[in-house]
């Protein structure tokens, strides 16, 4: 018999619509979400961070900014070209791309620090749908946990102290 995996769950907190709690287990840590809250009509651009279940799909690190994050995940160097395309109208769009691309495009390697340690999460990824929200994914948050554009952000140390409970399978519910 095989163990389910575990549920990572992001509750708002009551009077902030830009924060909440992310818990897995007996863990539970403060996290950044997106600047206009939470939606259930998640739209690229809207800076909601999705209500949904979304599979926890690969992680990527900057291997010049800190060791390989203990998990059981699927984790990738981030490459000094690489991108994600967040245009709607794009063949790659909510894909991994490289440099040089003229479409619009999140960089992943960013200067401050908040992909250094990235999970990509299952929003409009397996089956996608144009402007249906790009580039949801589960990344280091800025010290003062200011909002996210739609993803959930937690601080560094939490991040590699939840890291090593997520396994493939593992689902992150956003109520």
């Amino acid at each position: 018999m095989t163990a389910r995996a575990p549920i990572l769950t992001l509750h708002s907190l009551p009077g902030n619509r830009q924060r909440g709690l992310l818990t897995i287990g007996s863990i539970t840590v403060p996290a950044a979400i997106g600047r206009s809250g939470r939606t259930s009509r998640k739209r690229e651009g809207d800076g909601a961070t999705p209500i949904a279940e979304m599979r926890v799909v690969e992680g990527f690190w900057r291997t010049d900014r800190g060791p390989r994050p203990v998990t059981r995940l699927p984790m990738k160097p981030i490459a000094r070209d690489a991108l994600w395309c967040d245009e709607p109208r794009h063949p790659l769009y909510n894909r991994p791309a490289r440099k040089p691309l003229r479409a619009s495009h999140e960089e992943m390697r960013r200067a401050d620090g908040l992909y250094d340690i990235c999970i990509v999460l299952d929003w409009n990824l397996t089956s996608r749908k144009r402007y249906g929200g790009s580039a949801i994914f589960f990344h280091l948050a800025r010290p003062d946990f200011t909002p996210t554009e739609g993803c959930i952000a937690i601080s560094e140390r939490a991040m590699r102290r939840l890291l090593p409970a997520i396994v493939p399978g593992t689902r992150l519910r956003v109520i």
